[in-house]
């Protein structure tokens, strides 16, 4: 069997549901120890992190990524039991074949083969794993990154294993990722009879013209690297219940997703000026998720597109679309950070796959990006 598939579902046998790390971390340390890589395990709160690094030398090349699963769900609605991995028509089923156990092993099996071929390699190799990617986020990469900083490591460049690919392995790879701003508005009207109105004030009636008013604003305009800022409404809820009461508040849940182009302080500014325009008597909670973060041209987004054109024969997109990654921490101690991943078709779905027949090349690609990067390692 390939070293590669084999490992992945070595992985997805350990129920790895997040925070629990299940051993998984472990597993991989044991796997590196013979290469020479250092281990230094880092439990903060319910969270296991894992640091492992062989060499001292810059440039410093990390892989990143998480050991932790969404919950399955009910496991009647999976074909075969989601931690006990399947191959069916050429598909690897179980939870975490997508996201991201695959990757972790085309991490590990592309970091053997590179050090066999290449034991006088100049430079350094780190992997850093997380417990708490899926989860909130708070006591994994971010408490990391502070240790490293705190430390003194600075990572040159870095590697995150997110499921990027799309339509086939390797066709988009990420660059960036746009930032992720909350909020939770509660309007207060007055509750009363509907026969009655003038004696009630309808907190759905005054917030409406301002919602939409907000969901119509052009925010920026796109740029070479993001997409627009948008402004969604993801939940909104009023009422008793009955239809003879006029509520006495209303409140929306909302969300940008926005581009350098704008700043976390520039929304919440607009937003506010709309809402007090409006004359509502509300209240404003807001939640930052994720700034945003760019890796604009240069020497990893080269090295992982010759990388994935070598092995495919295809180039890849550049993209900063979907959600939030732990790269957002990353970029605060190194200078470069790509997400280059398996087909995300499946993710957080039942049924979790990869193709099979992806392991092999995606743990080739990463071989041939340490190779690019540490180019005293390089065949010749």
């Amino acid at each position: 069997m390939d070293p590669t598939l084999e490992l992945a579902q070595q992985l997805i046998r350990l129920p790895s549901v997040t925070p629990d790390d299940a051993g998984c971390q472990a597993l991989l340390a044991r796997r590196l120890a013979p290469l020479g890589f250092s281990s230094e395990k880092l439990v903060f709160g319910a969270v296991q992190n894992l640091w492992l690094r062989r060499g001292t030398q810059a440039p410093l090349v990390v892989f990143a990524g998480h050991t932790d699963v969404v919950p399955p769900g009910p496991e009647g609605g999976w074909l075969s039991p989601p931690f006990s991995p399947e191959i069916r028509d050429g598909f690897l089923y179980g939870r975490g074949a997508a996201d991201m156990k695959s990757s972790l092993a085309a991490f590990v099996t592309a970091i053997e083969s590179f050090c066999a071929a290449h034991p006088a390699a100049s430079g350094s190799i780190a992997l850093l794993l997380t417990s708490d990617e899926e989860g909130p986020a708070v006591d994994g990469t971010a408490r990391v990154v502070e240790w490293l900083r705190q430390r003194g490591e600075r990572p040159d460049y870095c590697i995150v294993g997110e499921p990027t690919s799309v339509n086939r392995l390797g066709d988009t790879i990420k660059n960036g990722r746009r930032g992720s701003l909350s909020g939770i508005l509660t309007v207060r009207g007055r509750q009363g009879h509907v026969a009655y109105p003038h004696l009630a004030r309808n907190p759905i009636h005054l917030a409406c013209p301002a919602l939409a008013e907000l969901a119509a604003m052009e925010w920026d305009q796109p740029n070479g690297d993001f997409p627009p800022t948008t402004f969604q409404i993801s939940n909104l809820q009023s009422g008793t219940g009955a239809s003879n009461v006029v509520p006495g508040e209303l409140t929306a849940w909302f969300n940008f997703r926005y581009s350098t182009a704008s700043t976390d302080s520039s929304l919440r500014e607009r937003t506010q000026a709309v809402l007090e325009r409006h004359g509502l008597d509300y209240e404003l909670r807001w939640e930052l998720g994720a700034r945003p973060f760019l890796t604009p041209r240069g020497p990893l987004v080269s090295a992982v597109s010759e990388a994935i054109v070598g092995v495919t024969g295809h180039p890849p997109e550049v993209s900063t679309t979907g959600g939030t990654s732990d790269g957002r921490f990353l970029i605060g101690i190194c200078p470069q950070v790509v997400e280059l991943g398996p087909c995300n078709a499946t993710i957080h779905q039942r049924n979790e796959c990869i193709a099979a027949a992806d392991l092999a090349p995606l743990s080739t690609i990463y071989r041939r990006v340490l190779e690019l990067l540490l180019p005293s390692g390089a065949s010749p």
